[in-house]
């Protein structure tokens, strides 16, 4: 048995709203049988045992004609009946007028297109995905056509402005066109401030990529994402369908994912709105679309940035080098999607993949040329002021070696190594006889050096042992035919 207010809204909901029964039982969360047992009902059959009386009983009837007259406040209903003899509280108003109150439903336009009219556009997110060794969040570009319901997905990492236009740009590539027209909401890269009355003002950079490829701009009124329902719909259509339940191991296989997913699945179904698939409703489209223009607009977003000491700049947690020279000098940052740019002026020092993953130190090997090189040349320096300190004859020794050999320094190293190891006076005399002997290279001085610390001494008087078994041996005399060819 059901009470009088439930009663009441089944009876707004079948016979004002003309509501099934099954739709009414989802709302009031009771059984079919029942609904369909009380909605043709034209009065209320109470329960034959008296129900609890309430201080609200007398005023109920008073206050279901107050609601279908206007749709009263239950304050404003409180204080009428209150004139009129109500003792009650607040409460059980409030908790009366929210059950029978009538439902209010709004009423929205429903929007057609024509073909090559218009497209939506919205971004979607879905959690968290794994780029290299960290996490990012997970978005996802839709654009779709409004006429035949055409589709573009991309997954992005970033929803930055180089991404917004690199998305635009992609999908007018995947359509091989461009709508006459976008709407979009009041996204910041879109739309940077509403004001009642006045005309929407647009991002400059948005603005500035929509007449370089010929469409305009339509912002949706805030707080109404239902005039862009076509792409809402695919927003939700994307989560249910493809990424619900979807086992993502990293963001690098989202892009072969949502290209088959289009070809195989959303444009090729028959859209339950339109009775036929998009793809079909597309190519009849298609010639009333717009061209793309012959080169495709430049979306790199710049930004000023100065180089750290060690000649890198910081992007996305990540570490990018410049040429050693240019370290802790101001430099312009070009970003795109999938690659940065860095210029000295008007001259382009440094291009670099984008990575997403953090704390990366992408590196250009050639970018460190500069200094290897200045920090060999000041070690040559310093090799060189210590060999000239070996002897007063070592400044005339390295302009004969230069004259001599094609890398004298790899000569000077050697023979700087060899003071640390032999005396620094014999060193000098080495290379004084070196000068001499004409001898220039390091392997002269090291075979002096030897030669001078291991000289043999004077060798003694030979003592014969056993001499009187030598004095015995007898020598037979030599044959001589060997040389006069046995004559």
């Amino acid at each position: 048995m059901i009470d009088y207010e439930t009663y009441v809204q089944i009876r707004n909901y079948f016979t004002r709203d003309y509501l099934k029964y099954s739709q009414i039982a989802n709302k009031l969360g009771l059984d079919n049988r029942t609904i369909a047992l009380w909605a043709n009902e034209p009065r209320y059959r109470a329960r034959k045992s008296a129900p609890r009386k309430s201080k609200l009983d007398p005023f109920k009837n008073q206050i279901i004609q107050m609601l279908e007259k206007h749709a009263y406040t239950a304050r404003q209903i409180y204080q009428r009946i209150t004139q009129d003899g109500f003792k009650g509280g607040i409460t059980i108003v409030e908790d009366y007028v929210r059950k029978i109150r009538p439902p209010k439903t709004k009423a929205f336009l429903k929007l057609a297109f024509a073909p090559g009219e218009c497209a939506q556009m919205d971004w979607g997110s879905y959690g968290t995905v794994r780029v290299g060794s960290t996490s990012r969040r997970l978005s996802f570009f839709v654009m779709v056509l409004c006429h035949s319901r055409m589709m573009y997905l991309e997954f992005t990492v970033s929803q930055t402005m180089e991404h917004f236009l690199g998305c635009h740009q992609n999908a007018f590539h995947f359509f091989g066109c461009v709508p006459e027209k976008i709407m979009v909401d009041n996204l910041k890269s879109a739309v940077l401030k509403r004001t009642v009355g006045c005309a929407p003002v647009f991002n400059p950079g948005y603005l500035d990529f929509a007449n370089y490829y010929g469409f305009s701009i339509v912002a949706c009124n805030v707080r109404k994402g239902n005039e862009k329902g076509r792409v809402e719909n695919a927003v939700g259509y994307v989560k249910k369908n493809l990424l619900n339940g979807l086992d993502i191991s990293d963001f690098s296989v989202m892009e072969p994912v949502a290209k088959n997913w289009l070809d195989t699945i959303a444009n090729v179904r028959v859209h339950g709105e339109t009775g036929n698939r998009p793809v079909d409703m597309f190519k009849k489209e298609l010639p009333l679309l717009g061209k793309l223009p012959a080169t495709p607009y430049d979306i790199g977003q710049i930004s000023q940035v100065r180089a750290s000491k060690q000649y890198r700049i910081s992007l996305d947690g990540n570490q990018y080098t410049v040429p050693a020279q240019l370290a802790g000098v101001r430099l312009t940052l070009k970003k795109y999607q999938n690659t940065i740019c860095l210029y000295h002026g008007k001259d382009l020092i440094a291009k670099h993949p984008r990575c997403y993953d953090r704390k990366q130190d992408i590196q250009n090997p050639d970018h460190s040329t500069t200094l290897l090189a200045q920090r060999k040349k000041a070690v040559d320096q310093a090799v060189y002021m210590k060999f000239l300190t070996l002897s007063n004859k070592a400044r005339e020794y390295y302009q004969q070696l230069g004259q001599r050999r094609i890398n004298p320094f790899h000569h000077i190293r050697k023979i700087v190594a060899l003071s640390e190891i032999y005396p620094r006076e014999q060193v000098a005399l080495a290379i004084e006889d070196a000068i001499k002997f004409d001898a220039y290279s390091s392997e002269y001085i090291t075979n002096i050096l030897e030669q001078r610390l291991n000289r043999s001494k004077e060798p003694g008087v030979l003592h014969v042992t056993r001499s009187s078994d030598l004095l015995d041996l007898t020598i037979a005399p030599p044959n001589l035919s060997v040389y006069t060819g046995g004559t």
